[in-house]
């Protein structure tokens, strides 16, 4: 949610930050509402004056017997009571209809963010490791020989429909075994506390992170209100949605591996085979809370920490600052990290950093008490895959795979496998 005072202060400012999202200026529209809807409060506080004065001049007028006075004061009184309630409901209608307008529209991009309309304009800032030269041509996750044994596509089809899986065997392990790792290294190494929460939301926790209201068809609503959580960035974020914190306590790292669920609303069409892009799908998450002070420096601190999950597991990537047309709704700021996929023969997304500023926070009501005293203020929120379980299957799954169709298993990996260290031709641990 915006600052309508910043607004206030400098609208072009505003409008140009739109501009550099491509999107139309909105601070006319915004100012005009807001004008109103304070137009209607002053005249709801003048006629509340006028209401207490009248009043109080109706005991003097009924004291000295003035009958016309006090008629006409009495009827003024309630006149006056009247206006004010209709005024009271204009500036509610006015001001729910300022705040659901500043709800739509997306943070605006930092300075040092690219300008761009879409993703060809994103700018690469980071590369590791050397996609490795294969002496046969390598295949897709799915069509490895080890791998398609443990992913079962048509069954999952008939369980739930397209954009499913099920996993099994070495697989469905390999799978489990990267989620414990990837939360063993942000608890352990990188200090986030793991966090255990539900999946099930409700819709002001949905609004809080910025999925609601506009993105409404991304998501899967029950029928009862909650909402299934398309990341857990939602729930960590909104750990602090209503609360003010000491800002001693800043930063609040948090990490949590769950089920994420996205209706690909829009995507159709897009990577239908295999399970690059599916309705439900698993990510381990980073969140931080921080000091306005701080966010800048911890956007970086959480790079390195999805980076570093990748090096550890000898996944060639690269590191992308996304433009200011491919950035999501609620971010200043986006590093996307592209993890080697040798079967599709490119860089692809497998985990984004963002910073939303206080974006987010004005949307939660999240405040922090400065430690010298003085007004609460806003904090900052940031999130970051750490990385997404799936996606990372795959490329273990592509970079390690070998011509006779088996699939060695990083070192990082060996202790959650049981020692194990590839999986054979047959699906079979080795």
């Amino acid at each position: 949610m915006h600052d309508i005072r910043a607004i206030r202060d400098n609208p072009a400012a505003f409008d140009a930050g739109l501009a550099r999202r491509g999107l139309a200026p909105q601070s006319q529209t915004i100012l005009s509402l807001d004008e109103a809807r304070r137009a209607c409060i002053l005249a709801a506080e003048t006629a509340q004056a006028d209401r207490n004065a009248a009043s109080k001049d109706v005991g003097a007028a009924k004291a000295r017997g003035d009958d016309a006075e006090f008629e006409r004061l009495r009827a003024l009184v309630s006149e006056k009571k009247d206006e004010i309630a209709r005024l009271e409901d204009e500036a509610k209608t006015r001001d729910a209809a300022l705040s659901d307008l500043l709800a739509t529209i997306p943070n605006l991009p930092a300075a040092d963010v690219p300008d761009g309309a879409d993703e060809t304009a994103n700018v690469e800032i980071n590369r590791w490791g050397n996609p490795r030269a294969f002496d046969f041509k390598p295949r897709e996750h799915f069509d490895i020989a080890g791998a398609a044994i443990g992913l079962d596509f048509e069954t999952a089809a008939k369980l739930s429909g397209a954009r499913f899986v099920v996993m099994q065997g070495a697989v469905a392990r390999l799978h489990r075994a990267l989620a414990q790792f990837m939360l063993d290294v942000h608890t352990l190494d990188n200090g986030l506390t793991e966090i255990n929460g539900p999946v099930l939301v409700r819709p002001e926790t949905m609004f809080g992170t910025g999925q609601l209201p506009k993105f409404g068809e991304d998501s899967y609503e029950t029928t009862n209100g909650w909402w299934l959580i398309p990341t857990s960035e939602v729930t960590l974020t909104n750990i602090v949605a209503g609360e003010i914190v000491d800002e001693a306590t800043l930063p609040h790292r948090y990490t949590a591996h769950s089920l994420c669920f996205r209706s690909e609303a829009g995507s159709a069409g897009r990577d239908t085979a295999g399970m690059l892009r599916q309705h439900q799908f698993e990510k381990v998450e980073m969140v931080s809370i921080t000091h306005p002070d701080q966010s800048d420096d911890e956007q970086k601190r959480m790079l390195r920490c999805a980076e570093g999950i990748l090096e550890r597991l000898e996944i060639p990537y690269r590191t992308v600052v996304l433009c200011t047309g491919d950035m999501g709704f609620g971010a200043r700021r986006t590093y996307d990290i592209e993890a080697w996929l040798p079967g599709q023969n490119c860089y692809r997304e497998i985990s984004s950093v963002s910073t939303c500023g206080d974006f987010q926070a004005r949307r939660m009501n999240a405040r922090f008490r400065p430690t010298g005293g003085g007004k609460p203020e806003f904090v900052h929120t940031l999130n970051g895959s750490g990385l997404a379980v799936g996606r990372c299957l795959i490329a273990v799954l592509e970079n390690g795979q070998q011509a006779d169709g088996s699939v060695l298993i990083p070192a990082a990996l060996h202790p959650y496998m049981g020692g194990k260290t590839s999986i054979t031709p047959e699906g079979t641990l080795a």
